[in-house]
Parts: structure tokens; sequence; C-alpha cells
């Protein structure tokens, strides 16, 4: 039996980190199979499938999720697992972890919820408001309405946080900037928190211009690049690792810091335990098992969406309000593809780009753009540009997503795409070595050890050793 994991983070910020990683060679549940060098396929397991891991941390305890609809467990995520409930463990069909852990006789308090909110239907930037789950019972505190960080009332009756979200792996996806402030609220309140990893669907990239301190926003808290290869459960730990909470009202750090060595002082702890994806690696194909936000439906959407939210500031359309979100490309007037598609306002968009309109679209194909592709932004502004009609329509918000302005005026001023990409890889080269302690999974899978190899390995390290 292969030794399982536990990755818990104390950081007392005047002492070290200490933490394990993951075997990757335990047995698992739910995935695609994948191929590796020497490697005997092994199914990858989620973090919230492990309960062995993290229900002796919960027993007791008054527990607070923070989830939303894609916080299920496939199969009921009971196989090699020896706490079972009878009341699921037969089951087949994807599980809530709400609904799990209640199954389980754990004291499930109260759920928060980040955009979107917990069912996950609310279309992008719409405030949602606190609300009460018909189907437990429990309060829903929203984190995307009136306050997007947990108050001391949300708290009040909170003994431990557990944050099961998937994201997609994008910067400016705010369920990181949703991560960010419940860890910092949780350090300052004292309470623990648990993030049940997930793979990221675009783990095998990292590109795109370093967000910098004047383009800080709810799209782009961290001086981290847009596609940043990183899972919620390794940016947690560069998050707390790197000191970007503050553990006191008075103590925020500005992304201008974040890259600078930072002197040490004894300040309030934070705790934090990560429980890592199984059998993962980044270059793994990833099928989400439920869309993680309306507009997002499909593998193909979340492989385009890194190139084509940058259209989100501009008058291109990139498919809100259609059948195809964020997999077209299109305009009114600019013959952008030889597609007709109309534009009608519905659930997941109720305020669409150029509604009640007809597009000229072209369908993206996702086999064609992968990662961040600069060429595709190029070649609509040049059409724009043409025609003599405003492309960047909503300049300030396109630099938000960029996290810079520097972007916008190398496209303006005609630089090709490979002049862009080269003025960030120093930024990137930085950020690669930031990050690296805090990597929890293997670029390829010929770097997963072989089964029932691996265990447990201890690593200490101050702090100040993250920073070069």
């Amino acid at each position: 039996m292969p030794i399982k994991s536990l990755l818990t983070f104390v950081l007392l910020l005047s002492a070290a980190i200490t933490f394990s990683r993951p075997s990757y060679a335990q047995p698992a549940t739910n995935t695609k199979a994948y191929e590796g060098a020497d490697v005997a396929e092994r199914r990858l397991q989620v973090g919230a499938a492990q309960f062995d891991e993290y229900l002796p941390l919960l027993e007791g305890k008054r527990v607070t999720l923070v989830v939303n609809q894609s916080s299920i467990i496939e199969g009921s995520g009971v196989e090699g697992s020896t706490i079972k409930s009878s009341a699921v463990k037969n089951s087949t069909e994807p599980t809530h972890l709400v609904d799990v852990l209640l199954s389980r006789d754990i004291n499930v308090v109260s759920i928060m919820s980040p955009e979107h909110g917990f069912r996950g239907k609310a279309g992008a930037g719409e405030k949602i408001d606190n609300d009460v789950d018909a189907k437990t019972g429990l309060p829903i505190h929203s984190l995307y309405g009136k306050t997007k960080k947990p108050t001391d009332d949300m708290l009040a009756n909170t003994d431990i946080l557990v944050f099961d979200i998937q994201d997609v792996g994008l910067r400016f996806y705010t369920y990181l900037s949703t991560l960010h402030n419940v860890l910092e609220a949780a350090a300052q309140a004292h309470i623990p928190v648990i993030v049940l990893d997930r793979p990221n669907p675009n783990g095998a990239f990292t590109d795109g211009p370093i967000l910098q301190p004047d383009y800080v926003s709810f799209v782009g808290m961290h001086a981290i690049p847009v596609l940043h290869g990183m899972t919620l459960g390794e940016l947690a730990l560069m998050i707390v690792g790197e000191q970007w909470i503050a553990t006191d009202a008075s103590d925020a750090k500005q992304p201008a810091q974040q890259y600078q060595s930072k002197p040490h002082q004894p300040k309030p702890q934070a705790l934090l335990t990560v429980i890592p994806v199984a059998n993962y690696h980044k270059q793994m194909p990833y099928s989400l098992p439920v869309a993680p936000s309306p507009n997002l439906p499909t593998d193909a959407a979340i492989t385009l969406y890194p190139t084509l939210c940058f259209f989100e500031g501009t008058d291109v359309s990139v498919g809100r309000g259609t059948p195809l979100p964020f997999q077209l490309i299109g305009h009114p007037v600019v013959a952008l593809g030889d597609e007709s598609i109309g534009v009608t306002a519905n659930q997941a968009a109720p305020s669409p780009k150029h509604n009640n309109t007809t597009l000229k679209a072209s369908l993206m194909n996702q086999a064609l753009v992968s990662g961040l592709d600069i060429e595709v932004l190029l070649s609509a502004y040049a059409q724009f540009k043409e025609q003599g009609i405003t492309f960047f329509t909503r300049p300030d918000f396109f630099d938000k997503l960029a996290g810079t302005d520097s972007l916008r005026q190398a496209i303006i001023a005609g630089k090709t795409s490979k002049q862009i990409q080269a003025s960030w890889a120093e930024g990137l080269a930085t950020f690669k070595q930031l990050r690296a302690p805090y990597l929890l999974y293997p670029a390829t899978a010929s770097e997963l050890p072989s089964e029932g190899k691996g265990g447990v390995n201890t690593i200490n390290m101050k702090a100040e050793t993250h920073h070069e």
C-alpha cells in the first residue's frame, strides 16, 4: 500500500515552511487514460475524493465550504477510502461535496460562493445575493455581491474553511481572487483553510505579461502571468508563502512588493492544508466534468479562453449570447469569418455584446489555438484598422486583463507576435523561479514515480529563500 500524502502548510512568518510532496503512486478514480514513458496507466483523483486525507481534520469542527457547481466527486469518490457512508457508497453518479460531507456527519454550517453563484448559473459580472440552499437549508454567503471577502460575521460560527472550486488556469478568472480573499480573511481570523486541489486544464502553459501594480483589480490581484501553469492548490501555497495576504488589516502587500525580499516580522499564523490531485502531471489532458462557469461550457471554450478573453476589451464578440460562447469571434460589420450567427440575450449572457444582431463570425479551432495566441488579436486589430472602426472600445478593461498597458500599446504600434512575446521573457523567467518551491506536480508523465515509489518527502525552507 503506497503512502498517502497530506500537504499541511503552517506559515509563521518568522519560522520555516514544512511540507510533504505527493507520491503520485496511489490507485485512484475518474479520469481519461494517459500515456507516459515507463509509467503504468493510473487514474487521476481530485483532492475532494481523498477522504482519508482530510475528513479526520473536519471531525468535530464547524465547517464552512467555499464551493460552487464544480465541487463534485464522481462516483462519490469512495474507492480506495476506508471512510464510507452507506448512504452514498454504492453511487456511481457525481455527488456534490456538500452532500458527501453531510452524509458523513460532518457539521457543515454554511456555504460561500464565488462569481456565478453556488449553482454556477449567473452570468459574468452579475452580483450575487446571499441566499439559503433549498436542498440543505444551509446559508449561502455570496463572495461576489456587496462583499468579495468573508466578513467576521460570515466566519463567526466557523472552525475551519474548505475551498474546493475548479479553476481554468488564468490570472483573470476570478476564482483565484476569491481564493486570495478567503485565505486572507481566514488568516486574520486565525481559521485554518483546507484547499482540495483540482487539475488546471491549461496547466501546460505559462505565458503572457506579468501583472503590474497599477493594474491590480479583481480580475488580477497577483504579479503572475496571464497563464500561470499552476493549480489553485499551488497558488494557495504561493500566496501564503510569499506573504501576499495581509495577516492583519494594515499589512496588505502590493504586487510591486511581491518580487522583493521582505524582512520577517512575527505575525499571526496562517494555517493552510492542501490535498493534492493524485496521479496528475501538467501535460495531462483533463476534461472538466462540469462547466466551471456558464460561458465556458465545453473543453474547446476552456482551451480558447486564454486568447479570446482579451476580446472582451474590444468591439469583437466572443460568442456570448450565441450557442458557442468563447468558441468564435465575430462582428456585425467587420467580417472576421464566413459564418452568420445571431446574438440573443440568455441566462448566461443577459447583456451580450452586439445583442440582437448577426455576427460575421469565424468559428475557432481549438486544435490550432492553444495557450495564448497573439496572432489572433493582431489579425483582428488589422481588419478593424483597415476599415476605420474602433477596436479597443474598453481599453481600460483590456489593460486590466493584460495586467499592463504594454500589450495594447504593442498591438497599436504594429509589433509582431514574436516581438510581443519576447518582451515577456524576462518576467516569465523570474516568475518560474519564484513559483518553483510551490509546485506539487511534475511537468510530464515520465516524471511520475512508478507504482509503489515516491512516498512522503519533507523539505524545510525559510521563506527568505523564495526571493531572488
